[in-house]
């Protein structure tokens, strides 16, 4: 018997709810839509429409990989951060909200400015700080890096989708040595580096340590070992009062504050995530 939309939909849902996944109605009708290759808008309008069976198989096929465990933004391949489409694969990690925090205070550190703000995105993987930072800040100019030639394919394809390759681009650079000659300088540094201790790994969620990139999660023994030399070697393209903003761990604050006063920054002040966590750091160099 041939099945609506909406049949396909409400199968999906009970299936995911039953398995236990907590977002279960969002995550179904991104599967669906996807499998659709519709928006939300029009698979809302279409739901009363008659399904084909290879559109049921392969809805079936995607929630199965999601109660196995998989992320759902690896099996549409999209997701949305602070309201900005962007292209997803496993070779980045998922955009969380607690990042969005980084993008909120690099907005707000230019607000009410004139002139063209130079802003430096390191570890950049799916390039959603970068992306971000490039569609609500209209005059900014943005240079993400990244050390992965995958990750930095991700990038560009990002950067395409919401058409800003006139005022963003991509360079590969390794971060934990001097930046490259050439890249110029810049009025902020934006940085969600790897930060989870090496032995905390074991422990996150199979949909985190099981799919996504460990080199991206992997900060080494007190997870500091990529923040470290940002700090040390990256500040030399910053401009005489630019800053620097990184994305830390739980815990971090005392020992990044640190790590900043000892490279000759000022102004450093901490940002909390929805949860009341310490998750940016930033601080001013002032050269004179």
């Amino acid at each position: 018997m041939a099945k609506t939309y909406s049949d396909i939909y409400i199968q999906a849902r009970r299936q995911l709810k039953d398995a236990g996944i907590e977002a279960y109605g969002l995550e179904a009708r991104l599967i669906v839509s996807q499998a659709a290759g519709k928006s939300m808008e029009k698979l809302m309008r279409d739901l009363n429409l008659y399904a084909s069976d290879e559109f049921a198989a392969a809805v079936r096929q995607m929630v199965d990989r999601r109660i196995q465990g998989e992320p759902v933004a690896y099996i549409t391949g999209t997701w949305e951060f602070y309201g900005v489409p962007l292209l997803i694969t496993k070779d980045a990690l998922i955009p969380r909200t607690d990042t969005e925090v980084l993008v909120r205070a690099a907005i707000a550190l230019f607000e009410g400015r004139n002139g063209t703000p130079r802003i430096l995105d390191l570890c950049a993987g799916s390039g959603c700080v970068g992306v971000a930072m490039g569609v609500h800040m209209p005059g900014a100019r943005v240079v993400m890096v990244d050390n992965s030639p995958r990750a930095l394919s991700l990038c560009r394809r990002n950067i395409e989708k919401n058409s800003l390759e006139v005022r963003v681009m991509c360079v590969q650079a390794d971060v934990t040595e001097k930046p490259p000659m050439l890249l110029g300088t810049y009025d902020l540094i934006t940085c969600n580096a790897p930060y989870i201790p090496t032995a905390e790994l074991e422990t996150l969620d199979p949909s985190v340590k099981d799919y996504e990139p460990i080199q991206a999660l992997d900060g080494g023994e007190d997870g500091l070992d990529i923040i470290r030399p940002v700090i040390r070697l990256w500040k030399s393209v910053l401009k005489d009062n630019g800053a620097i903003m990184l994305e830390i761990g739980e815990g971090q604050a005392p020992a990044v504050r640190e790590l900043l006063e000892q490279a000759g920054f000022s102004s450093i002040y901490a940002l909390k995530d929805t949860g009341g966590t310490d998750r940016v750091m930033a601080a001013q160099l002032k050269r004179r």
